[in-house]
């Protein structure tokens, strides 16, 4: 199987290109034995790039663990980068079918290559039920009291497609993200899991932010968990609509228009290109 491995601010995927690789395989497998940081080639996740009946292409993005994601902001950026520079698309601006629905990444180029990518990433859904979060329908989660391991959080819930729940800390280096992360994962209160997003709010157009990742754990950036963190900043007044996100793996920026849409703008680099030797074909 050949792959490509590239990365957003530190949130690596491995790309494969269905347009070549076929599009029947164990897809679940394949992402959980690739993703191995010991086994495999190492990765957050898998990422497949495929055509559509409804947009210009189509991605699927499962896991580490084989779980099916909705979608991933800094998986797209990359996915823009790798379909333009592969000479798959010549528009700098085009639409991309995902599970969450249609995502618009618009590449930005010097001397033929991408150096960024400015993804509109649709409105963000705020209703208790859009998360999904257990609760009265039509609610929205804003400041909440949720206790996790019998300590009570204040929390916002944002959906960008897939479900955050977002925590404001004091000292975001401080969080033991390898213990609390999975008790927000795994907590009753979110049926379908979901992604926990811890932010120190720097000033009115910087946060920091770490995440612990749906099926992931701790990865070094996510851009919809940026997002999120933003929209949740602002909706408790903290930030301006344009905020620059700090995360571990380098730097986003979210801009939250008039217009309820939320624009996300960053980096994706490419790794190495590789065959998956260990890989036997395994049709669905």
């Amino acid at each position: 199987m050949r792959f490509t491995k590239m990365h957003g601010v530190g949130n690596d995927y491995i790309y494969i290109n269905c347009f070549t690789e076929g599009q029947e395989e164990d897809w679940p497998e394949l992402a959980r034995q690739i993703s191995d940081r010991h086994f495999g080639v190492g990765s957050d996740g898998l990422i497949l790039i495929l055509p559509s009946q409804k947009a210009d292409f189509r991605m699927r993005m499962f896991n580490a663990d084989g779980s099916e994601g909705e979608m991933c902001g800094n998986g797209m950026r990359a996915f823009a980068k790798y379909v333009y520079e592969r000479g798959m698309t010549k528009k700098s601006a085009f639409a991309v079918e995902t599970l969450a629905g249609i995502i618009r990444p618009e590449v930005r180029i010097q001397d033929g290559q991408v150096t960024s990518v400015r993804v509109d990433l649709g409105e963000p859904r705020l209703n208790r039920e859009e998360i999904p979060m257990m609760g009265r329908p039509g609610e929205r989660v804003i400041d909440e009291p949720l206790t996790v391991d019998g300590v009570v959080h204040r929390v916002t819930a944002v959906s960008m497609g897939n479900p955050h729940v977002v925590t404001f800390v004091d000292d975001v280096k401080g969080v033991d993200l390898e213990r609390i992360g999975p008790l927000f994962e795994q907590h009753p209160a979110f049926p379908q899991r979901v992604n926990a997003e811890f932010v120190q709010v720097l000033n009115r157009r910087e946060i920091a932010m770490r995440i612990w990742e749906r099926g992931s754990g701790i990865t070094l950036a996510s851009g919809t968990g940026s997002s999120a963190s933003v929209v949740a900043s602002i909706l408790n007044g903290k930030v301006d609509r344009e905020v620059t996100v700090h995360l571990p793996g380098g730097d986003l920026f979210i801009e939250w228009g008039q217009d309820n849409r939320i624009f996300m703008t960053g980096p994706a680099e490419e790794v190495c290109e590789g065959v998956f030797t260990k890989w036997k074909r395994r049709k669905v």
